[in-house]
């Protein structure tokens, strides 16, 4: 990486439709990053935008500005984590009114990660990310891990939120067991109700909890498009749970490597 002008990597937006009363925008959108998710980019030299969606409304009219415009500017994508993947963006009804999703968040990604494969640049999907990268490629999700898997272990626990972890495998001769320097294993975090169900066209699974869940996808053939349904960017450096660094380190070479 070139010190002197570090890579621009975009970071696509949480929607809050309705905002709580106390944070005083009545009848507003806000869109918003996570924190740790920003210093976890910068943390190896690049620095994080956020991708603001661009969807027609207000005093914004989309002959404005482009997706094509906002990937010309960029060096790589990160999908964070947050609401559910809408079923209706896989051609299926929530089985219960709180697993409707966010179809508006849905549509503003996808188009973002179509035109990141266009124009050849490294798309990185984190828990939802990784779901809606399998869903943009055709495939589909559980709900609900807890009621249409009720045989595996828990993925989500409200009270211990990140502190949940369950150990994953890597896929044999796998992209992330090859950055991982072969190792077999590893623990990770673990905040998600939901998970891949039929796998996306021209995907390959990378890891897998103890339990089936799928953990982790990757795009076969040229190109980087990765998904891993753990929160890396929320792994202590230094504890027992997976390093992100080396993952990271992976998706900011292939950004390095397409730039224009």
């Amino acid at each position: 990486m070139n010190p002197a002008k570090p890579l621009r990597i975009g970071l696509t937006a949480r929607l809050m439709h309705k905002p709580p009363a106390e944070l005083g925008f009545p009848g507003k959108r806000l869109q918003y990053i996570e924190q740790s998710i920003a210093h976890w980019v910068m943390r190896q030299g690049a620095l994080a935008f956020m991708v603001p969606s661009i969807e027609a409304g207000d005093t914004l009219v989309r002959r404005d500005v482009s997706v094509r415009r906002y990937v010309e500017a960029l060096d790589g994508l990160i999908l964070q984590g947050g609401a559910d993947v809408s079923p209706i963006s896989y051609g299926e009804t929530a089985l219960r009114p709180e697993w409707e999703g966010d179809r508006v968040r849905d549509l503003y990604e996808t188009e973002l990660i179509w035109e990141f494969l266009i124009q050849g640049k490294p798309i990185m999907g984190i828990c939802r990310g990784c779901q809606l990268i399998n869903v943009a490629f055709g495939g589909s999700l559980y709900q609900d891990i807890a009621t249409q898997l009720p045989d595996v272990q828990r993925h989500v626990d409200a009270t211990l939120y990140d502190r949940l972890d369950h150990a994953i495998t890597f896929a044999e001769d796998g992209w992330l067991q090859h950055i991982y320097q072969g190792l077999p294993q590893g623990w990770v975090n673990s905040i998600h109700h939901q998970s891949i169900r039929r796998l996306g066209n021209d995907l390959a699974i990378e890891a897998l909890a103890e339990d089936g869940v799928v953990e982790a996808i990757s795009k076969k053939g040229e190109g980087f498009l990765v998904g891993v349904q753990w929160h890396p960017e929320f792994h202590p450096v230094g504890s027992a749970l997976l390093d992100g660094g080396p993952l990271l380190a992976a998706f900011l070479a292939a950004a390095n490597k397409t730039r224009r």
